[in-house]
């Protein structure tokens, strides 16, 4: 993923109109694209700078940039609905993901999560990724490609996680399934001493059903369930007030650490 330098065919950008809408588009040189707001010719902004500001056919001003992360993982192609950048935020932190780490995480869906861990664990790292479905694997591996580029620190397996998890000494497991209390055993096999075990779930029944998974297991301690509430605000002039609308709940993100050895919980 190119972060820096001038704007090169293929790579993707962000048009940033006079109301701050968002166009994802990417960068070939034979394409025009028609966006609200007119045509461009996208050749006119290969080879240029990025927070450039360009006119469309219609002379509407718009402002080119690469797209971070967070703009970038809810425009992905996808099939099933994605982790959204509030929450995958919080996933790096409380799952503690860190340059070097060996990741495994499980339910790929369209990839931004994958996304969001590369970023994270850097070349030094790894990813391992469980997906059981071909087509969001499929789907998957052309968002790595078109987004991210060349992963060779990314393994895509298609297989269930729940029966076909055979890594050990993992740093961190990351589940993004509808019962990942089906992977509790195979999950504190293949994570190290210390690990952290993450699940990301919708619904209140199944986090109830996923922590009382973890606590009867034996193997896990510092079990905490947690979900984010977004807000931006809007500040002009005068006018300082909360936006009408907020990003409230989308899921919940439980955390486990992994024990040396299984056992009563503390009292």
């Amino acid at each position: 993923m190119t972060r820096k330098g001038p704007l090169h065919e293929g790579e993707a950008v962000i048009f940033l109109d006079r109301k701050e809408r968002e166009y994802l588009r990417r960068l070939t040189r034979e394409r025009k694209i028609s966006i609200r707001g007119g045509n461009f010719a996208l050749d006119e902004v290969i080879g240029r700078e990025e927070g450039i500001i360009v006119r469309s056919s219609l002379n509407e001003p718009f402002i080119v940039l690469r797209p971070t992360l967070a703009q970038l993982i809810p425009n992905l192609p996808r099939q099933a609905q994605v982790i959204y950048p509030k929450d995958l935020g919080t996933i790096l932190i409380w799952a503690d993901i860190f340059s070097g780490a060996k990741v495994i995480e499980a339910g790929v869906g369209a990839g931004g999560l994958t996304l969001a861990l590369l970023n994270a664990v850097g070349a030094e790292g790894s990813v391992i990724s469980y997906e059981i479905r071909d087509d969001f694997a499929q789907l998957a591996r052309e968002n790595v490609a078109r987004y991210y580029g060349a992963a060779p620190n990314w393994l895509l397996k298609v297989a269930d996680v729940a029966r076909q998890l055979t890594e050990t000494d993992a740093d961190r497991i990351l589940l993004d399934l509808p019962e990942p209390w089906e992977v509790t055993e195979r999950a504190w096999s293949a994570l190290r001493p210390g690990g952290i075990l993450l699940s990301y779930l919708p619904t209140v029944p199944q986090v109830k059903t996923e922590v009382e998974s973890l606590r009867g297991h034996g193997g896990f301690a510092r079990i905490q369930t947690m979900e984010g509430l977004l807000r931006f605000w809007n500040i002009r002039g005068l006018s300082v007030r909360p936006e009408h609308r907020m990003v409230a709940h989308t899921g919940f993100i439980t955390v486990a650490r992994r024990l040396a050895q299984k056992g009563p919980e503390l009292s």
